[in-house]
C-alpha cells in the first residue's frame, strides 16, 4: 500500500477507504462517516506515506458517495484543506466531478504526494486548542468557566468578558457555535468576533459565548447535523431534549438576569456547495412578528458591516426547508422564552462567490460583524 489512511487524529472522520495506484498516481478513496446520524459531510484524516514508496508523485483524493453528503451537488464549489507534515493548512483548488457508469458521482482533487504525511479535512478544523489560543492571544480579557458537562461528561466552557450583576444595565450578547459539530466556518467567524470584542475593551457589550457547544461531536469527528437522539439545535424545548441544551439554557437565564439583553447569535455553516456568501436565518415571522422585525433590522445592519463582498444578496432568510424535528431551535427558544432577538448565521465552507475563504477571512468577517454590533448598541 503506497499510503495508509489514519482516522485516529483530532476530529478524525473517514470510512470506506481504499488506496490504489494508477500509473504514477496514487488514488486515495474515502467517504464521510455519518457516525450514526442521518446526514454526513465532515471528513478529516491523515494520509501517511509508506516507507517503500519513493518521494514525489501525485495523489488523487476521491470523495466517495458524494451524492449522499448534505448539499453535495457541485464538487467545484468545495475546496478542502491539507496540512503537509504538520505545517500550515492550505486550501486545494475546486473539485472535479467523477461520474460512475450507473449515474452516481464522486468528487476528486489532486495534490502533491507528501514525503511523510498530510492531514486532509473538509475545512479548517477548530477545537479546544484553538479556544486556548484565543484566550492566550487576548491576554486576560476573557474569563473561561465550565458551566456543565456534555452527555459524555466533557466540559462545556463559556467565555465571558464580564459577569455583570443582578438587574445589570450593560447591553448583553449571547453567542453560541458548533451546535452542528462539523460546521467549523462558524467557529472561525466567532473567533474573529471575540478578538474584536477584546480589542474594543470598554466599548464592548457584556458578552457570554459558548464556542464549542456540541463538544462530544467535535472531539469524535461527527458532522452532527440532525444526529440522534436529537439535533442539538432542535433540542431547545422546555424541558430541553439534550443535557447540553439544559446546561446552556440555564446559563442563558443567568446572563439574561445580569445585563440588558440585546442580541443572540448562533454561528453555523450551510450545505456543502453553497457559495452565495454569508446570510442570516430569522425567526418565523408568522410566530414572532415583532422579534422578527428586530432580527431583520439587525441582519441588514450586520450585512453592511460585514461587507457586500462576503454577504449573500439574500442576507436575511426564513428557514423554509423541511426539518426532521418539530422541536425548538436556539433562535426559536430565544424568541419564545426570552423575548430575545436571535440570528442564525450561515458562513460557507469554501467560497463567497469568487472569494476563497481562509481563516483570516473568516476572522475578518467576525471582526467586521463585532464592529457593526458595537456601533449599533445604545450608549452606555
Amino acid at each position: 500500500m503506497p499510503y495508509v489512511i489514519q482516522t485516529d487524529v483530532p476530529f478524525g472522520n473517514a470510512s470506506d477507504v481504499s488506496v490504489s495506484v494508477d500509473g504514477n498516481q496514487a488514488v486515495v478513496e474515502f467517504a464521510s462517516d455519518p457516525h450514526g446520524g442521518p446526514e454526513c459531510l465532515w471528513f478529516c484524516f491523515r494520509l501517511r506515506r509508506s516507507n517503500s514508496l519513493p518521494p514525489g508523485g501525485q495523489v488523487k483524493l476521491l470523495w466517495r458517495h458524494f451524492d449522499n453528503v448534505l448539499g453535495g451537488h457541485d464538487p467545484r464549489s468545495i475546496q478542502p484543506v491539507i496540512r503537509v507534515s504538520g505545517g500550515d493548512w492550505q486550501r486545494l483548488g475546486p473539485g472535479t466531478v467523477e461520474s460512475l457508469p450507473d449515474g452516481r458521482q464522486a468528487a476528486s482533487w489532486l495534490m502533491a504526494g507528501p514525503d511523510d504525511f498530510a492531514d486532509v479535512a473538509l475545512c479548517y478544523p477548530y477545537g479546544p486548542e484553538h479556544v486556548e489560543a484565543l484566550l492566550d492571544q487576548t491576554g486576560s480579557y476573557w474569563q473561561c468557566d465550565t458551566i456543565g458537562l456534555s452527555q459524555n461528561a466533557r466540559a462545556i466552557r463559556r467565555l465571558s468578558n464580564d459577569y455583570g450583576q443582578p438587574e445589570g444595565n450593560r447591553p448583553g450578547l449571547f453567542l453560541i457555535a458548533r451546535q452542528h459539530s462539523g460546521e467549523t466556518p462558524g467557529s472561525w467567524v466567532l473567533d474573529g468576533f471575540l478578538r474584536q470584542i477584546a480589542a474594543a475593551g470598554a466599548a464592548s457589550p457584556l458578552v457570554w459565548a459558548v464556542p464549542l457547544s456540541n463538544i462530544d461531536g467535535i472531539v469524535q469527528g461527527d458532522y452532527g447535523k440532525d444526529n440522534f437522539p436529537y439535533d442539538l439545535n432542535r433540542a431547545w424545548d422546555c424541558p430541553p431534549m439534550r443535557h447540553e441544551t439544559l446546561v446552556i439554557q440555564r446559563d442563558m437565564k443567568r446572563w439574561h438576569d445580569r445585563c440588558q439583553p440585546v442580541l443572540a447569535v448562533d454561528f453555523h455553516a450551510p450545505g456543502a456547495c453553497e457559495t452565495d456568501g454569508v446570510y442570516f436565518y430569522l425567526p418565523d415571522p408568522d410566530r414572532f412578528e415583532i422579534v422578527t422585525q428586530r432580527a431583520r433590522l439587525w441582519a441588514e445592519h450586520l450585512s453592511k458591516a460585514i461587507g457586500s463582498a462576503y454577504c449573500s444578496q439574500q442576507f436575511a432568510q426564513v428557514a423554509t426547508y423541511r426539518s426532521r424535528w418539530e422541536t425548538s431551535s436556539f433562535a426559536t427558544h430565544c424568541a419564545s422564552q426570552e423575548d430575545l432577538c436571535a440570528l442564525a448565521m450561515e458562513t460557507p465552507y469554501a467560497r463567497a462567490r469568487d472569494i476563497v475563504l481562509a481563516r483570516d477571512t473568516y476572522q475578518a468577517i467576525g471582526r467586521n460583524m463585532a464592529k457593526g454590533v458595537i456601533a449599533q448598541l445604545p450608549q452606555q
